[in-house]
């Protein structure tokens, strides 16, 4: 498999968590500018992440002897398991009223994009097309969420939680067998 079609797959995966906070808070009195103003941040977040994650595990892989494809059949796994497990439990909204909360929100959302960042060296060799595929797919999925978060959050909700964790889960064992 390309490198270039599972990235595209943890893009989108990485973006169902923002994507279902954002059709929550879409839900609330939100304007466009604010919008694309979230959009944004989680977008940058979700570059800059990847790109810390990366390095640290290119430190990691340098002092240990680790299978890099079984560490990030690990690591999807984890995220994947921790996505799932999180579909029953009601989020808490933080008000998204100033600057501040919007860079925690952001933050939040791309924890995940750190980790999946790890193990990026030993599948694609071009780290900074790969965040920006992962900046690109959640700032559209969050700028999504949030401006149709009324419709959206009735039909879709926590689905999209649990397609972003059958997507993570799969890349997960495609890499830790493969």
């Amino acid at each position: 498999m390309s490198t270039f079609l599972p990235t595209i797959l943890m893009g989108l995966g990485l973006s169902m968590d923002a994507f279902s906070l954002a059709i929550l808070y879409g839900t609330l009195s939100f304007n466009k500018r604010q919008a694309i103003t979230l959009s944004m941040i989680v977008g940058a977040f979700h570059f800059f992440m990847p790109l810390f994650g990366f390095h640290f595990g290119n430190f990691v892989f340098q002092m240990l002897s680790i299978n890099a494809h079984v560490l990030i059949g690990i690591i999807f796994t984890i995220i994947a398991i921790q996505m799932f497990t999180s579909l029953n439990k009601e989020e808490e909204l933080i008000t998204l009223k100033n600057f501040g909360s919007l860079l925690l929100f952001g933050f939040t959302v791309s924890i995940d994009s750190f980790t999946v960042g790890i193990g990026l060296s030993a599948i694609n060799e071009n780290i900074y097309l790969a965040a920006f595929i992962f900046c690109l797919t959640s700032a559209l999925f969050t700028l999504l969420g949030l401006l149709m978060g009324k419709k959206l959050n009735k039909v879709f909700g926590q689905i999209s939680v649990l397609v972003g964790s059958i997507i993570l889960f799969g890349l997960g064992i495609y890499y830790f067998f493969f």
